[in-house]
């Protein structure tokens, strides 16, 4: 195991000369619970925030919601997704609702302007306000109300901790990471869902667990199944034009399903490794999370050459003023391959 009390660093660059660092903590665990690699504290606990979408959309699948409402593989996507509130993100959510005879008012996320500047201006233009379909974590809260639907369950207060579907979350959550359930701090989300804190490396081994269930439960491990492989194939709605998700899974060219969280976590799973990973930049900067994941993956000899080669544009993002002239770059500063 290589473990450093150390974060990795990340640097932004201007000119010559490094005008900021980020420390960024990171682990990955292998299938087996075991830490392969560590930087920084691992075992101080974090929210994993919209990076633990995947543990959450589980259930989706195992309590026969996504067969009964006939979900494919792009609904799947949008399950685990912080997508950017494009039209194809939000035309997908509108009519998976109708599919569950409901509508935005259901939703219990609040309502959200869509992150492209293009997005914003086409509702401006049509003189309409965002609704909850454009939340980011619509698509999330869209397969909650599926499982209530399904189950017999009331949609109306779905997003409390005490409600059936928020209780099977927990347990799937607190079993992948070896956790009492009692024993996990609950805060509230940014889309008023119950949010988990747990310590990074046991946030990674229950990633571990999706990435190669085989110490799963028959259901479980399909549905982790099902879930991966949606991320991959639909990297454009688990994020959006432009995001770090939407370019990083294709650049690993299937071998990776990637998510974003808020306050910079990031999170890695390889189904052909086994392989769970989280990264959490200590001053919540995304910015940062995105390349010290993939500063870790290559600290940890997870990537190759061509992957490296790939990647550059991730690891090394220019920076370009208002003019558009190139000024600066961030880069990691721990990485030996880039």
């Amino acid at each position: 195991m290589s473990r450093s009390p150390r974060p990795l660093v990340v640097e932004v660059m201007r000119g010559p000369i490094v005008e900021s660092r980020h420390a960024v903590r990171a682990a990955a665990v292998d299938a087996d619970g075991k830490l392969m690699a560590a930087f920084g504290d691992v075992d101080e606990p974090v929210f994993p925030r919209s990076a633990i979408k995947i543990m959450q959309a589980l259930s989706l699948v195992e309590t026969g919601a996504a067969d009964a409402f006939d979900l494919g593989s792009e609904q799947l996507a949008l399950a685990c997704a912080s997508h950017s509130g494009e039209p194809k993100h939000t035309e997908r959510v509108a009519a998976w609702l109708a599919k569950l005879g409901l509508s935005a008012a259901d939703l219990e996320c609040g309502p959200q302007w869509p992150k492209p500047d293009e997005a914003v201006h086409a509702l401006v233009r049509a003189g309409l306000s965002p609704t909850a379909i454009h939340n980011n974590c619509s698509g999330k809260h869209t397969g909650m109300l599926a499982q209530a639907r399904h189950m017999g369950e009331p949609t109306r207060g779905y997003t409390a901790s005490d409600h059936p579907v928020q209780r099977r979350v927990l347990a799937t959550i607190a079993a992948l990471c070896d956790l009492a359930a009692d024993k996990i701090v609950l805060g509230t989300d940014g889309c008023s869902l119950p949010a988990v804190a747990l310590p990074l490396q046991r946030f990674a081994r229950g990633l571990a667990q999706i990435a190669a269930p085989v110490k799963q439960p028959a259901n479980r491990a399909e549905a982790s199944r099902r879930l991966i492989a949606a991320k991959i194939a639909h990297p454009d709605l688990v994020a959006g034009t432009g995001r770090f998700d939407t370019a990083f899974m294709p650049a690993m060219q299937g071998r990776v399903a990637s998510k974003s969280g808020a306050e910079g976590v990031w999170v890695a799973m390889l189904p052909d490794r086994g392989i769970g990973i989280a990264v959490k930049a200590e001053d919540g900067a995304g910015r940062a999370a995105e390349i010290g994941l993939i500063a870790f993956l290559d600290r940890i000899g997870l990537l190759d050459a061509e992957a490296r080669e790939r990647l550059r544009p991730l690891a090394h993002p220019s920076i370009r003023n208002w003019a558009g002239r190139l000024v600066g770059e961030m880069r990691p500063a721990t990485a030996p391959g880039f």
